[in-house]
């Protein structure tokens, strides 16, 4: 039963390879993808011929020194010439059509996992699975699966199939040279003689038999260390870039004490992990090189007594050496590379799991039914929760038309942002029915500011060539931001370069610029003074009633709610609630400035 739950396990092992590797080949770049593999394989065919030219070449090429003949052995010097320089011909070009295969399809593959990736806010989904379950099942680092795993799979992936086509061509080749030089090995045992053809050809079969299964029980636990390394690096890199992005927050606070702890943490996990890695690839080693090793006097000796005996001339025990060597090497395959497979195949199982989160993703029945081209925002029966399923809202019915101004608030963690997640269609774990306006802007309390120049920080996400600069100038003037407006095409790292109050200023340019009819604002100014935000509220409020449509926000403050005449607060349900219901109930009101 476990023999057949391997084989089934290396069986899957293979479909989830061929699944990663095929599309590639039935894509749009098929036809040149198929004729550089086609070509690759022609020239390992040509390489296992000119090593066979070889072999036979070393039975000439000694005969002609242990004879003393002078002519052979020149004329034999100048074959060994154009034997060699076809042979480097054949390795430069099966080199360079190989990396030429490979460079074009990791670039296939990686726009196909990003266009994937980046469609239908897959990367936010996958996120919020990830912290909400953390089962180990969530695939984790995909920045570093897209990046770093596709080329060591598109790499291992061309050299293991190549280099076990060679193999497989050379036993081919080779095995009948074998068995025609091995002449027959006999041995009594019982009184019986008994003879047995091609003996080294069986020899190195066992030989190599018997490696193979040391091999596979010495290096079957890299697989999964070169697995949890792969991943202890990447969340290593990752917390290191945390730092870099957060350095100014992390130095107010005096944190770099935690941070140092949290990065020798995650950096003691590499370490012991590899440490673990080394002491396996250190047993493999270590056999491997005796297998080796041992292979390379091997022939000599089995062979020797024919040679002294006079049954067989120097060229010919040459051959024998070199085609054990050749036939050794094939049915070594799995010994030699075994290191290389178990990264491939660690690559792989992080590659599939990637995979298949995201065709997850796709497959998952859409709970929510959003029409994003209505006149005013409508909700019906809308249920909202944690991702641990834990419900925050149910049956909210909501309307807001044109001309309203809303402002919604809660105690913290209410699910006040997660409610205008929904109303974006970004948030997964919510049903029911929403319809928003076509072109509703939604405004996080963090903006996010890319790096580059200032005039596409400001129009993201629309090119800046849509605006001119006057525009661009006078949207930095009405957020109050006069003192960037002849910097525009100065380029920096913004997000570190701007206080969280100008980078929240240049999210409301983005909008002033933009000029949506429907705003969804979330804490868009709590990181301003009171007099700005009173400034920039009544501009945007300004703007958004010009244009005939309508604003939400989410606030803290009491003077925001002067901008606004309805108010939806989020009550916490009573403590005799039945059990599973939601925590919160949505209570609507007029404002008391409009009132």
């Amino acid at each position: 039963m476990a023999t057949d739950s391997r084989i089934a396990q290396t069986f899957s092992t293979l479909r989830r390879i061929a699944a990663l590797a095929a599309p590639y080949f039935r894509s749009e770049e098929k036809w040149r993808a198929r004729t550089m593999l086609i070509g690759i394989v022609a020239l390992n065919l040509a390489y296992v011929y000119a090593l066979v030219l070889f072999n036979q070449w070393y039975g000439r090429f000694y005969d002609a020194l242990q004879n003393k003949d002078a002519g052979i052995f020149w004329r034999e010097v100048g074959v060994f010439g154009w034997l060699a320089f076809a042979n480097i011909a054949i390795q430069v070009l099966k080199f360079y059509v190989t990396q030429l295969l490979e460079l074009r399809w990791r670039a296939w593959m990686t726009r196909s996992y990003l266009s994937r990736w980046m469609a239908d806010r897959t990367f936010y989904h996958l996120e919020l699975a990830r912290y909400a379950q953390d089962d180990g099942r969530t695939p984790d680092n995909p920045d570093q699966r897209i990046q770093e795993d596709m080329q060591m799979f598109t790499d291992s992936t061309m050299t293991l199939s190549m280099g076990l086509l060679n193999a497989v061509v050379t036993l081919v080749s080779f095995v009948g040279i074998l068995w025609g030089l091995s002449g027959n090995f006999d041995f009594t045992l019982g009184g019986t003689t008994y003879q047995v053809a091609g003996a080294m050809v069986w020899l190195a079969v066992v030989y190599c038999v018997v490696g193979t299964v040391i091999t596979h029980f010495i290096g079957r636990p890299l697989i999964g260390l070169n697995f949890r390394q792969q991943r202890f690096e990447a969340d290593f890199r990752h917390h290191l870039v945390r730092v870099r992005e957060y350095s100014e927050a992390i130095a107010l606070d005096h944190g770099e004490k935690v941070e140092r702890g949290q990065l020798d943490l995650r950096f003691g996990a590499v370490l012991r992990n590899y440490l673990q890695l080394i002491k396996q690839q250190k047993n493999l080693v270590t056999f491997t090189a005796f297998f080796g090793q041992a292979a390379v006097i091997f022939p000599f000796i089995v062979a020797a007594p024919r040679f002294f005996s006079g049954a067989i001339q120097l060229g010919q025990l040459m051959q024998i050496s070199s085609a054990f060597g050749k036939v050794q090497d094939s049915l070594s395959w799995f010994v030699d590379n075994y290191d290389r497979v178990a990264v491939w195949r660690a690559t792989t199982d992080r590659l599939t799991s990637f995979d298949d989160a995201m065709r997850a993703h796709a497959a998952r029945a859409q709970q929510l039914d959003r029409d994003g081209a209505a006149p005013a925002l409508q909700t019906g029966d809308l249920a909202v929760a944690l991702p641990n399923g834990t419900p925050l809202l149910a049956g909210a019915a909501l309307a807001v038309k044109p001309g309203d101004s809303v402002l919604l608030q809660g105690p913290s963690g209410s699910g006040k942002s997660t409610l205008f997640r929904t109303f974006a269609g970004i948030w997964p774990f919510a049903r029911g029915h929403v319809k928003v306006p076509e072109g509703a802007v939604f405004m996080p309390q963090r903006p996010y500011v890319p790096d580059g120049t200032l005039r596409n920080a400001l129009a993201y996400p629309n090119p800046a060539e849509n605006y001119s600069d006057t525009e661009l100038r006078q949207a930095l003037v009405d957020a109050l931001l006069p003192d960037l407006v002849n910097r525009l095409d100065d380029s920096d790292v913004w997000s570190q370069k701007l206080s969280g109050g100008e980078q929240q200023r240049l999210s409301i340019a983005r909008v002033l610029l933009k000029k949506p009819s429907w705003l969804f604002a979330d804490e868009i100014t709590s990181a301003l003074d009171a007099e700005a935000e009173g400034v920039l509220y009544k501009r945007l409020s300004d703007r958004v009633k010009a244009a005939g449509g309508a604003m939400v926000s989410i606030a803290h403050r009491a003077a925001v709610g002067d901008f606004h005449n309805q108010r939806w607060t989020l009550v916490p349900q009573a403590d005799d609630a039945p059990a599973g219901s939601a925590r919160y109930r949505l209570e609507t009101s007029v404002s008391p400035a409009a009132a």
